[in-house]
């Protein structure tokens, strides 16, 4: 079976992406037991993570977009898709922390739907969604629980 059609991510990938949530779990749980005086630092920090992760993902599509037919119709959107999440963590990170947070975090939710998009539409591997799902909604449910620990 092809790679591309395989239904299963490759584990290196998998094992890497898992990796990847530690600064997203560690700085969400971080924000409910750091003292007062370093909760914003930690809140910073979990943002310019998150921000990068948006822009890495948002690479993706620019690969999956330079491997399209050049006269595909995909290619535009998917090109689209490569710009606009490291514009959003960019946009985020220059709000105040609080305003930020939910940029980001809908952010992730959003580009989760455009990576099952890419799937739908025969541009990104079948197995990018048993990969992308627990990765965002972990990510999703970090970030979730760090909005509401700068509630508190």
């Amino acid at each position: 079976m092809h790679p591309f059609n395989a239904t299963q991510p490759p584990k290196l990938a998998f094992a890497l992406g898992l990796a990847g949530l530690v600064p997203f779990v560690s700085g969400a749980l971080g924000l409910w037991v750091t003292p007062e005086a370093w909760r914003e630092r930690v809140l910073e920090e979990l943002l310019s993570y998150a921000a990068i992760t948006l822009a890495f993902l948002g690479a993706i599509h620019w690969g999956l977009a330079m491997r399209a037919e050049e006269n595909s119709d995909k290619a535009p959107v998917q090109l689209g898709l490569s710009v606009i999440p490291p514009l959003l963590g960019w946009f985020a990170l220059a709000l105040p922390n609080d305003l930020g947070l939910p940029v980001i975090l809908l952010a992730f939710a959003a580009l989760y739907f455009a990576d099952l998009w890419a799937v739908d539409h025969g541009v990104a591997p079948v197995w990018y969604p048993a990969l992308r799902k627990p990765l965002s909604l972990t990510a999703v449910c970090s970030l979730l629980i760090a909005w509401f620990a700068t509630w508190q």
